[in-house]
């Protein structure tokens, strides 16, 4: 771990005020949110912007709606859609009984404060995102369905990093997940999925996080131990973020503090994000390795079952001389669908065809950051269970502990 994350997780410990006022100068104010945000300084998220904020790149949340007219989201949603039946065709009513999870994910994501220094900053404050709604409660559409017809509708509407904060609570996922996730891999979007919270019960890590080739987040405290209660243990963890003592967006203007790796997701997402806007030719598999390749190891084991690649690192993800690679190093959906489906009857075919993509120039020089260019186009308990031929489905959003609070701006003395 560097000398600046030691300090900066020792300073985490007490709240610091960044803002200071002299004799005769203007007042002051430290903002009650923004003072709480220690990861953007912890996991060199500030650091980071001094290249790029995530502009030109799309984040899909798929999740139970964003509210966009909060002022800390304000602007960030340049498209949309409702999977559940339920939802506003733009995606951005929050639907079903944890309407509001969606919204403080986003935040998470992509917030862009307000006032200069007040309200949520995202990891990536000036990416875009796409908002799809969908609930687990409520609606004959399977939860199965929705997650697949959220993902490929993403890839269509030009997502380049898809973010899912929940789990099916198994390990196994469902073939119409084979042929959406598939689409993703083909046409080079990057998926970043939740590891899940032990305190829903979700002990081992779960579909969507056990999928080859997609970016499993799990949870550290402030100290940078994985959680006791926000972190489920799996070989398929890539990297830790913060999952406690989070602050996010809530719709209707509020704030709410929460814990779990629904928070920690986002945060990833966004990271994701500034590596693609930092590296706008690079492939889905170098982003995810330079993700990895970049992350502070916790144990001398890497990747552990536990931490995974490690603690992860926004400033070194987009700065770091990083040798290309040729494979994804979490995996191919593809190849194992090969493998594994072989044998069933009703393998999928992948009829969908790829999304047009842009030509790829030559990859970037090792250790040169390219200008940024436009890429274009709750609690944890179960929400709703479907009744499948041989199965029961469980599904779950991975945030928890959720209080609601106004947020108050005082002058610093």
């Amino acid at each position: 771990m560097s000398g600046r994350r030691v300090a900066a997780l020792i300073a985490s410990l007490a709240i610091c005020l960044p803002f200071f006022s002299g004799v005769g100068a203007t007042p002051a104010f430290a903002d009650e949110v923004r003072d709480r945000q220690y990861w953007l300084e912890d996991y060199g998220i500030e650091d980071a912007w001094e290249v790029t904020r995530g502009a030109g790149v799309t984040i899909a949340i798929i999740d139970t709606g964003v509210d966009a007219s909060h002022e800390d989201l304000q602007g960030t949603v340049i498209a949309g859609t409702d999977v559940s039946g339920l939802g506003s065709p733009d995606g951005q009513q929050p639907v079903g009984p944890a309407s509001e999870h969606g919204t403080m994910v986003a935040s998470l994501a992509v917030g862009r404060g307000h006032d200069e220094d007040a309200g949520v900053i995202g990891s990536a404050p000036e990416a875009n995102i796409l908002s799809i709604s969908m609930s687990f409660q409520g609606t004959s559409i399977p939860a199965d369905e929705q997650i697949a017809n959220a993902v490929t509708w993403a890839v269509d509407n030009g997502a380049d990093v898809i973010s899912l904060s929940l789990t099916r609570n198994t390990r196994e996922w469902p073939v119409s997940w084979d042929e959406a996730f598939g689409y993703a891999e083909r046409n080079d979007v990057v998926v970043v999925a939740a590891a899940g919270n032990r305190s829903s019960g979700t002990e081992i890590v779960g579909a969507p996080a056990t999928m080859p080739g997609v970016l499993t987040v799990g949870g550290v405290d402030r100290s940078g131990t994985a959680s006791a209660t926000a972190s489920s243990q799996g070989i398929t963890i890539g990297v830790m973020a913060p999952s406690e003592d989070l602050v996010g967006a809530y719709p209707g203007g509020s704030y709410a503090e929460w814990a779990g790796t629904s928070g920690a997701t986002p945060i990833v997402s966004g990271i994701v994000a500034l590596v693609r806007s930092a590296y706008p030719t690079m492939d889905a598999p170098n982003v995810i390795n330079r993700i990895l390749s970049t992350a502070t190891p916790v144990t001398g084991s890497v990747p552990h079952p536990l931490y995974g690649y490690g603690l992860i690192d926004a400033y070194a993800a987009v700065t770091a001389d990083v040798p290309l690679v040729r494979d994804n190093p979490l995996g191919s959906l593809a190849e194992w669908v090969v493998v594994y489906r072989r044998g069933d009857s009703d393998q999928v075919v992948y009829p969908l065809g790829p999304r047009q993509l842009p030509p790829t120039p030559s990859a970037p020089r090792i250790g040169e950051v390219p200008e940024t260019v436009s890429r274009g186009v709750t609690d944890d308990i179960p929400l709703y269970m479907v009744g499948g031929l041989s199965a029961v489905l469980v599904i779950i959003l991975t945030g928890a502990g959720i209080t609601v609070f106004r947020a108050s701006r005082k002058p610093l003395s």
